[in-house]
């Protein structure tokens, strides 16, 4: 019995250093691949971070693997987002019933952590978790729709921005900073290819992504010279049409001391880049 469990054990470790041998003249260098899936916005009108209108979301990204743990990566995305205030339940939030669509464009680079060590087309070493913190910019131009027709938000001013009666209010950037947060999961089908899927949170440095923040400023949209109100006027306080209008001057339209976010849900394919370095003599 003895002789036997000495064997097996023997037989154990000589596959691993048979597996461990094969895989030192193996590098994995990094990894480029794209996903596809669904984001969602959070913020002034999302204030609950209900996750109930996701829109389409996609990118691409280059990965340059550092160690078997240890990668950067370089990403370039995609994200349709979009939200209105009939989806809530907060009855002051349906009468001020405000909307936004935005098409967010986004380049980012990011430090990524494997929890597992990887190398694609090894037994055991085929999948691992991972999280990756990083930085990017990205653009935005809020946008509504008013009897049919698009309106560009941001050049509207909707909250006295650029306005001579408000001269403190200056138009917002329609770029801004972003500050990805990830959470992955990726299996190696085999040596060239993985498949993945990963959750993306953004915290974002601005407070327009849903081009609400401050509050209504009506005397900043005079009417039009036929007398009737302006596009602006009528998109800047849409609570008419849900009853009595609630836009009086100063009073609170959005929530200025809270900046908006996104964030992504996708799976994609990487394909994997690799090479191979001569062992090393010594070692055998």
């Amino acid at each position: 019995m003895l002789r036997k469990t000495i064997t097996f054990i023997c037989l154990i470790m000589g596959l691993q250093t048979a597996q461990a041998q094969l895989m030192e003249p193996y590098v994995h260098q990094g990894e480029v691949g794209f996903s596809a899936g669904v984001g969602h916005y959070f913020g002034d009108l999302n204030p609950t971070t209900s996750v109930n209108r996701p829109k389409l979301s996609a990118g691409i990204f280059f990965r340059k693997q550092l160690s078997s743990y240890i990668g950067i990566r370089l990403s370039a995305d995609y994200a349709q987002l979009g939200y209105s205030d009939v989806y809530s339940s907060n009855p002051v939030q349906v009468a001020r019933n405000l909307s936004f669509n935005t098409n967010v464009w986004e380049l980012s680079l990011a430090g990524d952590f494997n929890f597992l060590e990887f190398h694609p087309g090894f037994e055991g070493y085929r999948f691992t978790p991972y999280v990756g913190l990083g930085i990017g910019v990205f653009s935005y131009d809020p946008y509504a729709y008013l009897n049919g027709e698009k309106y560009m938000l941001r050049t509207l001013g909707t909250e006295g921005q650029g306005s001579s009666l408000y001269p403190e209010l200056k138009p917002y950037s329609p770029i801004a900073i972003s500050v990805p947060l990830t959470l992955g999961f990726k299996y190696a089908i085999n040596e060239k290819a993985n498949v993945f899927a990963e959750l993306t949170y953004r915290m974002t440095s601005t407070d327009y992504l849903d081009d609400v923040s401050g509050v209504y400023a009506p005397d900043a949209f005079p009417p039009l010279p036929d007398g009737s109100p302006s596009p602006a006027f009528l998109l800047q306080d849409r609570s008419y049409e849900t009853g009595t209008s609630i836009g009086t001057k100063g009073r609170q339209r959005g929530n200025s001391l809270q900046k908006d976010a996104f964030a992504t849900f996708r799976v994609g394919i990487s394909f994997n880049l690799s090479s191979y370095r001569c062992p090393d003599p010594s070692r055998r």
